[in-house]
């Protein structure tokens, strides 16, 4: 009889096997993977943990413009007119896979309308409500992605913390051992 296999195993486990070793592990514990299959927006992608030069000159560069309104990449993905993968939508809030993963989940968590917070250094009294906001969504994001046992909540401010977009957002981490001090 083949043993269930629990999705978590499968989450944390499974990629990290090589192609050649997965075989092996099916049959020596008499899994049947057969019907798991995972959904697309689902799939974990490669991720790299480490901050680069090339990373703070962006920073850097995004810092110049970082008041002038203009629309950001973000508000692109809010009004459709770039595509992403949604994890998580509300009236206030969007929650959406980044295209550069530092963990096997790493989601961004925004605003709908920036409303002057393009970092959390700009944050004012009444923004309180939508901060609010944005941390219960990074909550249900990681119960969405069966995270909620242990998962990290990341918000970069001005540019040498590498913030890269001025719209103000949260990275939700998780998917592996996360370290300290984080960097």
């Amino acid at each position: 009889m083949a043993a269930t296999v629990p999705f978590s195993f499968l989450r944390n486990y499974w990629p990290l096997l090589s192609a050649s070793a997965r075989p092996f592990v099916v049959k020596a514990h008499n899994l049947n993977i057969s019907k798991f299959v995972v959904p697309l927006q689902c799939r974990r992608l490669p991720f790299s943990a480490s901050a680069s030069n090339d990373e703070q000159a962006a920073a850097k560069a995004a810092a110049v413009n970082a008041d002038s309104g203009a629309p950001t990449i973000f508000d692109k993905i809010i009004n459709k007119e770039i595509p992403s993968s949604i994890v998580y939508e509300d009236e206030k809030v969007l929650a959406f896979r980044d295209i550069s993963p530092q963990a096997p989940v790493h989601v961004l968590v925004i605003p709908k309308f920036r409303d002057g917070l393009t970092e959390l250094g700009k944050a004012e009294a009444r923004h309180g409500e939508i901060l609010g906001e944005l941390l219960y969504a990074a909550k249900i994001v990681a119960e969405k992605e069966g995270i909620l046992d242990g998962f990290r909540v990341v918000i970069n401010s001005g540019p040498t913390a590498c913030q890269s977009v001025y719209h103000l957002h949260l990275h939700v981490l998780g998917g592996r051992q996360m370290n300290w001090p984080p960097g």
